[in-house]
Parts: C-alpha cells; sequence; structure tokens
C-alpha cells in the first residue's frame, strides 16, 4: 500500500517537473490553447446572444417572486414595482414568467407593432374547465376558428342593427327595475343597488340569448340558479392557481379549485341542457329576424362544412355572454352609481343634465344618450379609474419577441395594467381624482386607439361587446338618476372601495335608499 503510495507520488511528481524543457513547452502551449478557445467561445456567444430579459426583482430559486406578492392588490404592487424596474418588467411566478406591461408605448408595443405575436391569451387551469377547453371566444388561440366564433357573435348580438331591434327588451327590464325600486320608496326601504342592476342586465343579455322561449316559473328559477353559479365562478376565477405557476403539478389540483369549478360547471351544463332542448325543437320555425341567439347558432352550426360548430362550441359561446356580458357591466355600473352618489357636485351636474333633455315630466329613452355628454364622461372617467379588467385578459405570446430592445420569451404571461396606465400622471391630469370634465375636452374613446386609455383593451382581443357594454351601462344609470334621489342608510356613508380580481369590483355592496323625484306616480309604472 505504501509502494503504490510512494509510485503515485513519483509520477505526479514527474508530471509537475516544470525543469523538463518538454513539460514546460506544452504546458505553455496547452494554456494558450485554452485561453484562446475561451475567448473565441465567448465572442462567438456574444454574436449570437439574445437582448436581455426586461428588467425585474430578483427571484427565489423554485418560487420566484411569488412570496412578495399580494393577489388581493396585485395591480398596484405591480404599479409600484414599475417605478423601480420600468413599464416593461419581468415577474417570476413559480416557473412562469409573466412580463408586465404598464405604459402607453409599451402597451403600443404588444398590442399593435407585435399584435399577432401577442394575439393569444394565456389559458389558465380553471378557465380549461368552465370554458370546455377553451373553446370560446376568450382562450382561443387566434386563427380561423377564433375568428368565426368572434364574427357569430358580433353578428347576431353587437351590430347597431341588432342592438336597437332588442333596444324593447333593454326598456322593459329597465322598468321593471325602476318600478320595484319604487315600491322599496315607498317603504323607506334600502335598496342593493349591485344586485338590482346585476337583474336587470342579466335578463336583458339571457333574453337575447334565448328568448321567451323559456318563460314563468322556469325563467325565474334558471336565473336564479345562473345568478348563483356566475357568482360562484367569478370568484373562483379570481383566485391566483398555483396549478398555473407550477404547470408539471398542476395535476394535483392542491388547491381544489379545478374540482369546484367542475362542480359549478356540471351545474351549467345541465341548464344549458335544458335551454338547448327546447330550441332544437324550434330551429327553421322563425325568420332569421325573429332568431334569439341560440337558435341562431343552432341552425348555422354546421353551415361550414370544413369546420362545424359542434354543441359544445355553442355551449362555449353561451358561457362567454352570460360570464362575460353580465359580470362586467354590472360592475362597471355599480363602480359608476357609487362614485355618483358619493359626489354631490357630480350627482347635481347630471341631474341638471337629464332634467334639460328628459325632463321631470317623462322617461329615459335610449335615444337620449347621445344627448347626455357630462352622463357619457362620467362612464369614461368610472372606467378610467376602475377599469373592470384592471390586468386585461393576460396575453400570451406564440413566439419569442424582441419587444422595446428586450427579449420576452415565448409562452410567456403577458400582463397589461391597465389600472396602471389610467393612473400614471405622465398622461394623466391628477391623475387618482375623479374628473369626468377630462373627456368633455378630448375625443378619447372606447376603441382602444389611444394607448392611454384602454379600458375595454386594443388590438385583435379588444372587447367584441363595447356597443352592448356601453348601452347597458348608460340606459340603467341615466334610468336610475333621473328616476330617483339616493341617499344613504343612516349612520352610514357612499364609499368607493376596490377588491381586486379578474374582475374588478366593490369591496362592500352598494347601499342607497331611493327617493322618487320624478312629477307624476305614472311615471313609475311598467
Amino acid at each position: 500500500m505504501g509502494t503504490a503510495s510512494s509510485k503515485s507520488n513519483i509520477n505526479l511528481s514527474q508530471v509537475l517537473n516544470t525543469e523538463e524543457p518538454y513539460s514546460s513547452v506544452m504546458l505553455a502551449v496547452a494554456a494558450l490553447l485554452a485561453v484562446v478557445c475561451y475567448l473565441w467561445i465567448q465572442g462567438k456567444s456574444k454574436s449570437k446572444k439574445e437582448p436581455p430579459l426586461p428588467p425585474g426583482p430578483w427571484p427565489l430559486p423554485i418560487v420566484g417572486n411569488l412570496p412578495f406578492l399580494n393577489s388581493d392588490v396585485l395591480h398596484t404592487q405591480f404599479q409600484a414595482l414599475t417605478l423601480k424596474y420600468g413599464p416593461l418588467m419581468k415577474i417570476h411566478l413559480g416557473s412562469k414568467l409573466a412580463i408586465v406591461v404598464s405604459s402607453p408605448d409599451m402597451a403600443r408595443e404588444v398590442l399593435k407593432t407585435h399584435d399577432i405575436t401577442f394575439a393569444n391569451h394565456d389559458l389558465p387551469e380553471v378557465g380549461k374547465i368552465n370554458t370546455y377547453g377553451g373553446e370560446d371566444i376568450l382562450w382561443s388561440p387566434y386563427g380561423t376558428h377564433w375568428r368565426r366564433l368572434r364574427k357569430l357573435c358580433v353578428m347576431k348580438m353587437f351590430t347597431t342593427p341588432t342592438l336597437e331591434a332588442s333596444y324593447s327588451t333593454r326598456r322593459e327590464e329597465t322598468r321593471q327595475t325602476i318600478v320595484h325600486m319604487s315600491e322599496m320608496a315607498r317603504e323607506g326601504s334600502p335598496v342593493n343597488l349591485g344586485e338590482q342592476i346585476f337583474l336587470s342586465i342579466f335578463n336583458v343579455v339571457t333574453r337575447m340569448m334565448w328568448g321567451a322561449t323559456v318563460e314563468g316559473d322556469e325563467r325565474t328559477s334558471l336565473g336564479n340558479e345562473l345568478k348563483t353559479l356566475i357568482s360562484d365562478i367569478s370568484d373562483i376565477e379570481g383566485i391566483q392557481n398555483y396549478s398555473d405557476f407550477f404547470p408539471l403539478f398542476s395535476r394535483f389540483d392542491f388547491q381544489g379549485l379545478v374540482k369546484q369549478m367542475k362542480g359549478h360547471v356540471k351545474k351549467l351544463d345541465l341548464l344549458f341542457d335544458r335551454v338547448m332542448e327546447s330550441h332544437v325543437k324550434m330551429v327553421g320555425k322563425k325568420s332569421e329576424e325573429e332568431e334569439d341567439f341560440l337558435q341562431y347558432l343552432l341552425r348555422v352550426k354546421d353551415d361550414d362544412e370544413k369546420a362545424p360548430l359542434s354543441m359544445t362550441h355553442v355551449k362555449s359561446l353561451l358561457m362567454d355572454m352570460v360570464l362575460g356580458g353580465v359580470d362586467t357591466s354590472v360592475n362597471a355600473s355599480e363602480f359608476a352609481m357609487a362614485e355618483i352618489v358619493s359626489r354631490p357636485e357630480v350627482l347635481n351636474k347630471i341631474r341638471q343634465e337629464l332634467d334639460q333633455v328628459v325632463g321631470k315630466d317623462n322617461i329615459v329613452e335610449e335615444s337620449h344618450l347621445p344627448k347626455l355628454p357630462y352622463l357619457q364622461a362620467v362612464m369614461k372617467e368610472t372606467l378610467r379609474l376602475h377599469p373592470t379588467l384592471p390586468l386585461l385578459v393576460p396575453h400570451r405570446n406564440s413566439e419569442t419577441s424582441v419587444v422595446a430592445g428586450y427579449t420576452v420569451p415565448k409562452d410567456s404571461k403577458i400582463f397589461i395594467n391597465v389600472w396602471a396606465i389610467h393612473r400614471d400622471p405622465k398622461n394623466w391630469d391628477e391623475p387618482n381624482e375623479f374628473k369626468p370634465e377630462r373627456f368633455l375636452e378630448n375625443s378619447l374613446d372606447f376603441n382602444g386607439g389611444d394607448f392611454k386609455y384602454l379600458p375595454f383593451g386594443s388590438g385583435r382581443r379588444i372587447c367584441a361587446a363595447i356597443n352592448m357594454a356601453e348601452r347597458l351601462v348608460l340606459f340603467n344609470i341615466a334610468s336610475l338618476l333621473h328616476s330617483f334621489d339616493w341617499k344613504a342608510p343612516q349612520g352610514q356613508k357612499f364609499e368607493v372601495e376596490e377588491k381586486f380580481g379578474l374582475v374588478l369590483k366593490l369591496k362592500s355592496p352598494l347601499v342607497a335608499i331611493p327617493v322618487p323625484r320624478l312629477s307624476d306616480p305614472k311615471l313609475y309604472t311598467a
């Protein structure tokens, strides 16, 4: 054993013996070659190196930046981090890389300059469940199928002629709300405005979807069940799901969110089956002008032999209308009413405008809305301060891109922080103040052409229902403000505090006591 060690030492000393000329030369040559190779490799890698990722906070191993983020105030945290890292920032959400966009210029890069690359939405695990695998307009990848779905909805639900034809439905439901509130006013009872606005808008949207084929007790029962399911599904969508941050472990559903969503969607699926069963029998029995949305879908679903719609596609579109068409409009209306009734100076200006245009011996009609510029400005200002989708629906890029000199790797989760863009002092005077007058002085609209104002998004994935949402919200709040004065219940005051989620909501329900203000009691009848 000692001999082996001695022999090993001798061999090692021989190798390290720099007195040998041959060894010295070989070592020098080897060292030189190593240096040359290193420099060559470094130079070559630099020549091919991609631009860096956007700046952002340093992540922890495995969990990334998740421990430092509060899902209840994510939009405000992103805004604060932007002040340090800039308007294009990276955040590591577990194994998922997210890019946060927080300025009009960066939003333009993503939604216009590179619009096709960023045209997909980032489908969450629970979204796969409540849209039948992402087969709807919201989550389908950008392409032929998505364009067809969007075209079907726009043509039957959102064109100007269609909306004008459905005005009688909106008028009838709004009048029913006014009648109910006048009954509450006689009793001096407080009203949960959010609930009443929900019922009105929900009834309008569902009547446009499946018309009067569901009537009486069945309609009431269906409405109550859908209201509960919409609320439950919306709550789950607003929870940060660890399965989205660690896709390898999504099968385990540690939080049980997918399981909960499956239960709700199963109930919703059965409700859709009940409605569709009656509609299948009626296909072809009405003229195209008389068809509701569901009858229209059932008639045209097989028109394109190369890409027919399945019943799953039909259900996914109904899901979009129920979840997207109702929830966002209700929350926009509730925020608007909360801002108005808590600000006497704003309320007085709206009343003066309504009394001048409509009068106190008449009721509000949709034809009055274009003549109410201050009320329109109030709606725009509400959506500036309280965008219903504060981070929009997260986008996902289909290939690696370079944005503003930074690399955005393929399949990144892209947040457009509309909430922060709308409150940027570089673009807005007194950005945290409610000042509707600012919209009387400019031509900003909801169409996403100016990237400092994006309440409905912009580009290829802009909301398809802007026209309908604008009519629903304006008609509701105009009717409520024209028909009643509003006062806070005794010992309470109106508050406007946000609750963050996929959809921004009021933290506390808006409760107020209606006081009739019109001259003729008959104006409070249907």
